[in-house]
């Protein structure tokens, strides 16, 4: 069986106003992340992994941010197409092995939904999906609560 690996990282800036979703699921915080779709950055890494482990370009490719279909699009709505792409292409997802970058809110109390939500967009079991956290120690963007980024790794077999 063949297999493929995927890398994805994705970064948006957080300012006072929009939402805050992350892996699917809309935090409460006094900040939330700036983009043309809703700016999940967790779901836009994992879906720019997918895409580069087939070498089917990233995100911006299929879902420009200058098309206004995409404006304000939940990203688990981009992330199923992306799936659907793979699936396309005669693979499937094995597991996700995700990180987030950001030094505000704590997201430990929201990672069991995040696997819930992203599990069955990409058919694994929850615990093939995995999302950890770190914070810069309060330097760079991601310190001064400027910004947020994630990393995302996928492995894909072929069907």
């Amino acid at each position: 069986m063949s297999f493929r690996i995927g890398s994805g990282i994705d970064f948006h800036q957080l300012a006072p106003g929009p939402s805050l979703w992350i892996g699917g699921v809309q935090i409460p915080h006094h900040k939330g992340a700036v983009g043309h779709s809703d700016a999940d950055v967790l779901l836009h890494a994992i879906s720019d992994a997918l895409l580069g482990a087939l070498a089917l370009g990233d995100i911006g490719k299929h879902f420009p941010n200058t098309d206004p279909a995409y404006k304000g699009i939940d990203s688990k709505i981009l992330l199923s197409k992306c799936v659907d792409l793979i699936h396309a292409k005669g693979y499937h997802v094995v597991n996700v092995d995700a990180t987030l970058c950001l030094e505000a809110p704590k997201i430990g109390p929201f990672v069991s939904a995040m696997q819930e939500a992203i599990a069955p967009i990409l058919a694994i079991t929850t615990d093939a999906v995995s999302i950890k956290a770190t914070t810069t120690e309060k330097m760079g963007f991601a310190g001064r609560e400027e910004g947020l980024m994630a990393m995302a790794t996928v492995l894909l077999q072929q069907s």
